[in-house]
């Protein structure tokens, strides 16, 4: 995961709320910042490192946060900080390491709004997306869906129908990909190099949202 430094993306990339058929604002306002701190002895503490910065998506009411499981694995302390400002500690709730989602329930109240979910089962390739990080519009990536395929990580992961898109957002880790409604289709994984035609560039991995649909219950109540 890159550095979280002062950056925004050109006006031409970012998503204009007269432009779109749903709530620019509250879809912003629903993704929160998600800093990790994980012991130095961890075992993936070498690997993906001790202190872990990226986002997460408020998907229920009570605060209920959808992220990326790398960022939480293994964790000891959670934050989790709102466009608004607000900054909440979180535990880690759940981690499923056949997809890759990860749970984080606020410790207190975030005052964020939630996404509504969609079905990643409906996007094509040539759709187009919106790529949200945390921090408003200046974050918030006009794309599009360049790939629909399975995702076979050299770490035994393994991912049908995974979204892929371009151009890249280059802090993806838990980011929200929403649809032109809206609507949550997807987390935010990887950074890979995509060839589109004879061209190849950087572009984002996304887990699907649908495989969420069907474990949602058993992560909350059992953690796995």
């Amino acid at each position: 995961m890159s550095d979280m430094k002062p950056w925004a993306f050109d006006e031409s990339l970012q998503p204009r709320a007269e432009e779109l058929d749903f709530d620019l604002d509250q879809v912003l306002d629903a993704v929160v910042l998600l800093h990790a701190e994980i012991p130095e002895d961890a075992f993936t503490g070498g690997i993906l490192g001790t202190e872990r910065l990226g986002y997460g998506v408020v998907i229920r009411a009570n605060g209920l946060v959808l992220t990326i499981g790398y960022l939480i694995t293994e964790a000891e302390t959670i934050w989790l900080t709102t466009n608004a400002g607000v900054v909440v500690a979180g535990h880690a709730l759940a981690y499923d390491q056949a997809s890759g989602f990860g749970l984080v329930q606020p410790l207190g109240d975030l005052r964020a709004p939630l996404i509504k979910r969609g079905s990643s089962a409906a996007v094509a390739a040539g759709d187009e997306v919106y790529v949200i990080g945390h921090g408003g519009r200046a974050h918030a990536l006009k794309a599009k869906v360049i790939a629909k395929r399975e995702f076979a990580g050299y770490w035994e992961y393994l991912i049908e129908d995974a979204l892929f898109t371009a151009p890249a957002h280059p802090q993806w880790g838990g980011a929200a990909l929403v649809d032109k409604g809206g609507r949550l289709i997807g987390i935010g994984s990887l950074l890979l190099q995509e060839t589109v035609g004879e061209e190849a560039d950087q572009g984002n991995m996304f887990v699907p949202i649908d495989l969420l649909e069907p474990i949602l219950e058993d992560l909350i109540a059992r953690g796995r």
